[in-house]
């Protein structure tokens, strides 16, 4: 009854928090609409333009209505609207020249950041018009702006090493070069415009790099870069696993190996897929050897439990690696792979367990209390680790690995979790489920191929030949080949 009194809170708190939520999404939004007009009115800029913005947000919200989870929050959108709204002014009152304003920052780091090539032209184009605004230049070189702005866009998109931000930057540089030399058909007379364009396209690489660690915390999410600093072994909390629990540590890494390959056939983000997975389990790392992976084959410490004694500490894993994953101060979107990766699943062993022990003491067992907390995945990316985590480990316990049984374990497994809810609230279709499954199927296959049963009884010294013998070989090669 107390565990039900609990179970009922948590729900009631989870239930407020999500209203909180909503509610402090909503004021955000207007907090942000609110500052956008102001700092705009402030430094003179015509309103019109940040209204062009804020409707252009509201197009975003409908765009990825429905279709998932958005990349981005309106606020964060205002927020880097503000930033080169704020640097196109400075340049203006110090009259500095127009040319040499990094324009650049904002598009790379909006695509960066979102992972998204729309939100990134939108960005543009709202930048364009307030530095417009201001210095009332040539349309011309707005133009030259929007190029370089899109292109540098397209450069960044999905970078996963520092060194293409800044490969980027100098790209720019002599785009901006070449495309001014259109605009001045091809006169050089203004030959510091051409070279504070090379040089705004070269600083932009590089003020990005030094900024977007900032922008990442302040916006809560994680760009590839990070997440490839983040699959580094050496990590605390990997190199911990590695050693405490090897076996998980094995089972983490074929879970990021499939999740990754899945995503990439779904269209998912694959980086976020594999990395999520080498965290996904880190909670382990409390009582390792109360997890099957990891224990000694001669003893099985479930044993001397009842099953309501290692239902909770199967259950509670979940749990310790939020705790574990909010000490190392790691993205929120990796939690998510953390708390999520059970969805709401039942406990199938310990609920048997606890079901035929009830035959002999004739108590009530309610499934729900076999239930892992949730909440289920709401993304792609964090669906496929469900999926991939639950393959991965029906499959290691198949005496016969055989191609045949394989797809028949992975099959059964995605139509268990597809009947029993756990992939409700996220966006997989029935078309991406049989592509995953067919991904898992030929991995696994590869994994747990069948080797060829060598031939006992025959020793390495039996196929060596004695001197004698090689010697009368070497008369007889003498003999047919004079």
């Amino acid at each position: 009854m107390k565990k039900q009194i609990i179970a009922d809170k948590l729900k009631f708190d989870s239930r407020i928090f999500g209203i909180s939520n909503k509610f402090l999404g909503t004021s955000g939004f207007v907090i942000g609409i609110t500052a956008v007009f102001f700092f705009s009115y402030m430094i003179g800029l015509n309103l019109v333009v940040p209204a062009l913005l804020i409707l252009s947000s509201i197009y975003l919200k409908c765009l990825y209505k429905g279709i998932g989870k958005k990349p981005y929050r309106i606020i964060n959108l205002l927020l880097l609207f503000l930033c080169s709204a704020a640097l196109g002014y400075y340049f203006v009152r110090n009259n500095w020249p127009i040319l040499l304003m990094p324009f650049c920052i904002v598009p790379m780091l909006s695509v960066i950041l979102f992972n998204d090539l729309v939100i990134a032209f939108i960005i543009s184009l709202a930048s364009i018009i307030t530095v417009h605004s201001f210095t009332g230049n040539s349309r011309y070189l707005e133009i030259l702006f929007l190029c370089s702005g899109l292109l540098s866009a397209v450069l960044v998109f999905g970078a996963r090493r520092r060194n293409t931000i800044v490969s980027a930057g100098v790209v720019i540089g002599l785009v901006q070069v070449i495309l001014f030399a259109f605009i001045q058909q091809f006169s050089f007379k203004n030959l510091n415009g051409y070279v504070f364009l090379f040089v705004n396209g070269i600083s932009s690489g590089i003020i990005v790099l030094g900024i977007l660690p900032i922008f990442e915390y302040l916006f809560g999410t994680i760009t590839n870069i990070k997440l490839l600093e983040l699959a580094d072994f050496n990590h605390p909390i990997l190199n911990r696993l590695m050693l405490e629990a090897p076996g998980t540590y094995h089972h983490s890494l074929i879970v990021g190996n499939l999740s990754e390959a899945a995503c990439k056939a779904v269209g998912a983000n694959s980086l976020l897929a594999r990395i999520g997975a080498y965290y996904h389990d880190i909670g382990k790392l409390q009582k390792p050897d109360y997890f099957t992976e990891n224990q000694d084959i001669r003893f099985n410490v479930h044993e001397t439990l009842a099953p309501n004694m290692s239902k909770m500490v199967i259950i509670n894993h979940v749990k310790e690696g939020v705790e574990l994953a909010e000490k190392h101060h790691l993205n929120p979107r990796l939690i998510d792979f953390i708390q999520q990766h059970h969805g709401k699943s039942l406990v199938y062993f310990f609920y048997r367990r606890a079901l035929e022990k009830q035959e002999e003491d004739q108590q009530e067992i309610a499934e729900e209390v076999f239930r892992y907390p949730g909440p289920k995945p709401n993304t792609k990316e964090t669906a496929v680790v469900l999926l991939a985590d639950s393959v991965e480990a029906a499959t290691r316990t198949l005496k016969e690995p055989s191609p045949a049984k394989i797809e028949e374990t992975v099959h059964k497994i995605i139509n268990n979790k597809f009947i029993d809810g756990q992939l409700d609230e996220c966006d997989l279709t029935l078309k991406d489920l049989e592509l995953i499954a067919n991904v898992f199927i030929h991995i696994l296959s590869g994994i747990y191929h069948t080797r060829i049963i060598y031939p006992e009884g025959r020793s390495e010294n039996n196929h060596k030949k004695s001197p004698k013998e090689n010697s009368h070989q070497s008369e007889e090669d003498k003999k047919d080949n004079p």
